[in-house]
This record gives C-alpha cells, structure tokens and sequence, in this order.
C-alpha cells in the first residue's frame, strides 16, 4: 500500500455476484461470483483477468450502473453509489461533436447547478493538467486519439468525485500514446489524490500503473489473487522487479511472455 492510502476502505464489495439471463434462450450467465474486495481511499487499483472474467461488469456495478444479483456495494460508507459519488471513463472518448474541448469537460458539470464560473474554473484547471489548454475552443474532429482520451479524462476528474473507474481507457491508442497517458494519469492521480480503479487487458500496463493489482480467474470472475506493486515511482520496463513481477502475472493468467504494453 502506497503512503497515498489510508487502511480505511473506500470501496467494499461484499459477496457480489451477477447472472445474466439471455432473454430469448432463458440461458443464465454468472459474469461473476462472490467477489470481496476493498480498495483504499487514493489507491490506484488495476483489475486485470481474462476476456469475459466480468471486470467491466463489476467496474459497470461499483458504478451504480448495474445491480449485483446478490452482494453488496458500499461507496464511502454508503450502500447506494450515486453519480456524485464516482465518475466513470471508457475506452471510448464519447466526445460530443458539436461541442467544443471545453463545452466537453463541462457537460457533466451542467446538471449539478454550479454557477458559470465554477464550470470555467473547473474546465482551466484539468485542461492545464493535461497540457491541452490551447485546445479549449477545439471540436473532436480537430483532436488525435490521444487528445480525445485527454479530453475525457479531464471530463471525469472535472467532477472532482472521491473516485474515478476507468474501463480500458487506454485500449484503442498506439503503444507510444498509452505510455504517455499512463504517466500523465499517474502524475495527475499523485497530484489530486484519487481513489482509481483501472480495468485493463495488458498485463504490463497493470505493473507499469498499479498500486495494486486484483487478479481475476476465468468466468465467473472470482477474485484470485491481490499484488501490491512495490516498485519505485517513475517506473521503467527495463526494470528486474518490473520484469519480475510481470513474469508472476504471466504465470497466473496461464499465458506466455510476449506481450507488449
């Protein structure tokens, strides 16, 4: 655990499991099954697992999006997270097009009655975190991939939630582009202290990001192992503890060791 972290959980899932029906088969898929787990306040908790494990389906839970079939999710105390709570990003930018950068991060902002210049302070804020205020009048279609990402994260963190979810925000971007948006998020995650919860495929984005890792088995997802990555922040691939820990990771999702982040 980082000295970011306090012991006292932030989020705490208890006994959380989720069947799907198939409305048309009537055929139940458990995405996951009984998962307890806690992840501290200003923790950087990275879920990796294997396609289908459920990880999206529990960031979509600790969301408030979906409701667990049994378990229980408690945000900061509360038993029912609500939008204020928690701010979630996608892999998808869902940059609206016809807004502007800055009328983008201010969207979220509207329906929380926060005078005009609040919105605007907020806005000038994450944009000079992300380094992309002189694209505060740009439209989507003027921005590269990684701009957008940039864009949406500032969108989510302009909420100024205790907690930020992120569901393979990083996925669709080259491999350059991914390790600079992974150090401006880390940069920015030791600058306003956040609870993350970051869900990825790549194994070595999960070292090169987490505090801690939650490793998840095949379908039903079902917590199967909790690293802390002690590793000294800024992180480099070339490191033995980087590459050792990697290796541990390649053994526990059963695969082999040439993947690139």
């Amino acid at each position: 655990m980082s000295s970011w972290a306090s012991p006292r959980p932030k989020i705490e899932l208890r006994n959380l499991s989720m069947v799907y029906e198939d409305r048309i088969s009537g055929r139940k898929v458990e995405a996951i099954k009984n998962v307890n787990l806690d992840i501290y306040e200003n923790d950087f908790a990275v879920i990796i697992g294997p396609n289908g494990c459920g990880k999206s389906t529990l960031l979509s839970i600790m969301a408030g999006l979906l409701k667990p079939t049994t378990g229980e999710v408690i945000i900061g105390g509360k038993t029912r997270p609500g939008p204020r709570d928690v701010a979630l990003m996608f892999q998808d930018s869902l940059l609206l097009p016809w807004r502007n950068v800055s009328k983008n991060i201010e969207f979220g902002l509207e329906p929380r009655h926060l005078s005009k210049e609040e919105r605007a302070s907020r806005v000038e804020k994450y944009l000079k975190l992300v380094r992309l205020e002189e694209f505060a009048d740009a439209y989507p279609s003027q921005l590269s991939g990684g701009m957008k990402q940039r864009v949406a994260l500032c969108r989510s963190l302009a909420m100024e939630t205790d907690i930020v979810l992120m569901d393979e925000p990083f996925g669709a971007l080259d491999e350059q582009t991914r390790i600079m948006l992974a150090d401006e998020l880390v940069n920015i995650w030791r600058s306003v202290k956040r609870t993350v919860v970051f869900v990825t495929h790549s194994l070595s984005e999960a070292v090169y990001l987490a505090e801690r890792i939650v490793v998840m088995s095949s379908r039903p997802g079902m917590v199967k192992a909790i690293l802390d990555v002690d590793i000294p922040r800024p992180r480099t691939f070339a490191s033995p503890h980087f590459a050792q820990l990697l290796q541990t990771l390649w053994q526990m999702m059963g695969q082999g060791s040439s993947e690139r982040f």
